[in-house]
């Protein structure tokens, strides 16, 4: 089950871990994406709270976390090679996994239905 927020980020639940990322709306929005600074492990995050910043040629942006949890994992992937979140913003270019999430946030998000809705 995939759910997005209002700021275009995405969070996929499997078991007890979320992965979360930006979608492929925010990642066409920002262009090339050049630099991501990568959220630290074993941190407890709020849903809103800042999870980190992607830096792009157009902009800086935060990215914020769309549950509350443990951050557990960070994508690897990404450090090396940022513009595989352009290349593949919904799968490959995950930004981390949490563990420990709050499921009764996921209430607030919308589905993909929805959020294609929203982005038109």
């Amino acid at each position: 089950m995939k759910r997005f927020t209002e700021e275009h980020e995405w969070v996929e639940i499997d078991g007890d871990i979320a992965t979360i990322g930006i979608s492929a709306h925010a990642a066409k929005e920002l262009g090339d994406i050049t630099f991501i600074d990568m959220p630290e492990t074993d941190v407890e995050i709020a849903q809103g709270d800042v999870l980190t910043v992607v830096e792009s040629v157009k902009a800086a942006s935060d990215v914020f976390s769309p549950l509350s949890g443990i951050v557990s994992e960070v994508n690897p992937a990404l450090e090396k090679n940022p513009e595989v979140m352009n290349e593949s913003p919904e799968h490959d270019g995950w930004i981390c996994r949490m563990s420990r999430i709050n499921t009764d946030e996921l209430s607030g998000l919308m589905t993909e239905e929805e959020y294609s809705d929203f982005v038109g």
